[in-house]
């Protein structure tokens, strides 16, 4: 690896050892979000009340409502019918992870097309884990969500990091940066976020193909519907043997079976990936 790779390495690495890393924080919206979510005196219309003074943050939670995985028999028309229908857990999650889009941008091209790939395929994980929550575990599917759209949150400040110095890096060598340090520095940003334990350990195990754990969690989720959104394709991880691969067995999902071709299924988890786009 080049000289100017490893020199990002260890002063983003330095950096989180001696807890000097500047992390991201959690966007006002959410924040107000899940104070309301976790206050037993809260109701519907105290949720409601904040999402609506962001226009687009509850017309997106509007059409998600609206839409195939949620649709009921009449249409919302309104803010306040779309969380009833949804239920404040779930639209809670949603309101927090649809708040974070607002991070996944740059001013620089470069930097600015990396952040929303990045953003792209955790709303796709996203759609896949609700979708997985839903039909294969006991999980909570609006945790779950949040559990795919945070799981490359620490891709940010590596990138932010690129950006403000102004680092002439390739993007090979970008990558190779990118997923040795954002595990670590992804579940240092959601232990400052006071996330639950069970989804500050995602970023250090979706990609953990041997870990055992007694039960099916989030980062079993995150991990199978990734590898379920790069199935068919040339990524190195469809070179893995999947029997060996023991969240498959903890969710009861034959790793030899196509879930595209399970009609129902694909169309659940096409409609899911499409909802937070």
């Amino acid at each position: 690896m080049s000289n100017i790779a490893e020199t990002i390495k260890a002063d983003l690495t330095a950096a989180i050892e001696n807890d000097k890393l500047v992390l991201p924080t959690l966007p006002e919206a959410a924040l107000q979000v899940r104070e309301i979510a976790e206050s037993e005196d809260s109701a519907i219309g105290d949720l409601v009340k904040v999402i609506s003074n962001d226009t687009a943050l509850s017309a997106r939670i509007i059409r998600v409502c609206n839409s195939p995985l949620f649709r009921g028999s009449r249409a919302i028309e309104n803010l306040n019918m779309a969380v009833s229908r949804l239920g404040m857990a779930y639209t809670s999650s949603l309101a927090m992870g649809l708040a974070m889009q607002q991070m996944f941008q740059a001013t620089s091209d470069m930097i600015d097309k990396r952040l929303r790939e990045t953003w792209q395929t955790s709303t796709e994980v996203a759609g896949i884990c609700h979708v997985l929550a839903q039909h294969y575990t006991k999980l909570k599917p609006d945790q779950a969500t949040l559990a795919g759209l945070v799981h490359l949150i620490g891709v940010l400040p590596i990138l932010r990091y690129v950006e403000d110095e102004e680092v002439q890096i390739s993007g090979i060598m970008l990558d190779n940066v990118i997923e040795e340090l954002h595990p670590r520095i992804g579940a240092a940003i959601l232990k400052k976020w006071d996330f639950p334990k069970d989804l500050q350990t995602v970023p250090l195990e979706f990609a953990n193909f041997h870990r055992e754990v007694p039960r099916a969690d989030y980062a079993d989720l995150v991990m199978i519907a990734h590898l379920q959104l790069v199935a068919g394709s040339e990524h190195r991880w469809t070179e893995m043997n999947w029997s060996d691969i023991s969240a498959f067995d903890r969710l009861g999902i034959d790793p030899n079976a196509n879930m595209n071709e399970e009609e129902d299924l694909n169309a659940q988890m096409e409609a899911a990936m499409a909802l937070l786009q």
